[in-house]
């Protein structure tokens, strides 16, 4: 009796390992990964000590560029080096526009004091956005005086890269934020073209998806809702409803630990109308995401992967990328 249940188990557990492992699966050869570029081509920063309002502008690593985050030039430069999404930043201001920037204060990156909400686009169109950015505490400031008026508002991105996706983040936990965007995007057939998908602050993802069904977005509580069922159903090939149709992104040190990673994963994501975005490693306290930057760090993204790899510098992972599949 005993060696007829442990049998039963045995084989129990080799049916849960085929049916997730991506041994026998292999990936399709022709695949690699899609490239998506976060704030598009912009200065990094060190991440020592960094908290959720620590301004990153006057901690930025020594420039190797001339481009800043969420402008137009920024922008093409990464669709140019490859990216095949851009990530972007957005506020609306007091006249309703939407203003593509990433803090909800001037305050720390350009020369202007006070709310993004609080400011008409015509009032941020007067700034240096380029005006706060430090790499030696201070001493100088490579960028000032050569970014003024230059913020961009979101009909402009659109209208700049008409064949281009995006992913539209919400930088303010307001419900109204997401109203007014799945409003936008409803009068605005070239807008939901571009809009890849929303994500960020819960309130405002919530509010936008449930005006608009055919919007795609994800939050924290959504990934959170979708990985806790997955969890528990994945093994049988079972994808939760709240998983279809929406974007995962998964950090590198997580995502092997998923039922069916990579292959047999991405695959069944897919099927259901969700794509997968793989990020750096997340670490407890850690408020912002880590990219795939460097040729270590792409070593972690599997071969033939069929999702996206979130990165601040698609001019070096590109290239890596390229290799990699000339390889394969």
């Amino acid at each position: 009796m005993f060696k007829s249940l442990l049998l039963f188990f045995l084989l129990i557990v080799i049916a849960v390992w085929a049916n997730n492992s991506s041994v026998f699966f292999g990936g399709d050869p022709m695949v690699s990964a899609k490239i998506l570029s976060h704030r598009g081509l912009h200065q990094t920063y060190h991440r020592r000590n960094l908290q959720s309002k620590t301004c990153t502008a006057d901690r930025i690593d020594e420039p190797t560029h001339g481009y800043l985050e969420n402008t137009l030039p920024s922008i093409k430069a990464a669709f140019d080096a490859g990216a095949d999404v851009v990530e972007i930043d957005v506020y609306l201001t007091a006249d309703k526009r939407w203003a593509v920037f990433h803090d909800w204060t001037i305050d720390c990156r350009t020369d202007g004091k006070g709310k993004i909400r609080d400011k008409t686009m015509a009032e941020l169109k007067q700034l240096d956005i380029g005006y706060g950015y430090t790499a030696n505490g201070g001493q100088t400031y490579p960028f000032r005086g050569k970014f003024v008026g230059v913020m961009p508002e979101l009909h402009e991105v659109f209208d700049a890269f008409p064949d281009k996706r995006f992913l539209v983040n919400f930088k303010s936990n307001d419900p109204e934020e997401g109203q007014e965007m799945a409003k936008d995007i409803k009068l605005n057939q070239d807008w939901r073209e571009a809009v890849w998908a929303v994500y960020g602050s819960p309130k405002s993802v919530a509010a936008a998806l449930g005006a608009d069904k055919d919007l795609a977005g994800y939050s924290k509580p959504i990934l959170f809702s979708c990985l806790k069922q997955y969890a528990l159903w994945g093994w049988s090939g079972y994808v939760p409803e709240s998983c279809h149709n929406t974007k995962l992104s998964l950090p590198n040190n997580y995502a092997p630990w998923l039922w069916g990673w990579p292959h047999k994963f991405t695959e069944r994501m897919r099927a259901v109308g969700t794509d997968v975005i793989l990020l750096g490693p997340y670490e407890k306290g850690d408020p912002g995401t880590v990219g795939i930057d460097d040729a270590a760090m792409l070593k972690t993204v599997p071969e033939h992967f069929d999702g996206y790899v979130w990165t601040n510098k698609p001019t070096e992972i590109a290239p890596l990328l390229s290799a990699r599949k000339d390889r394969g």
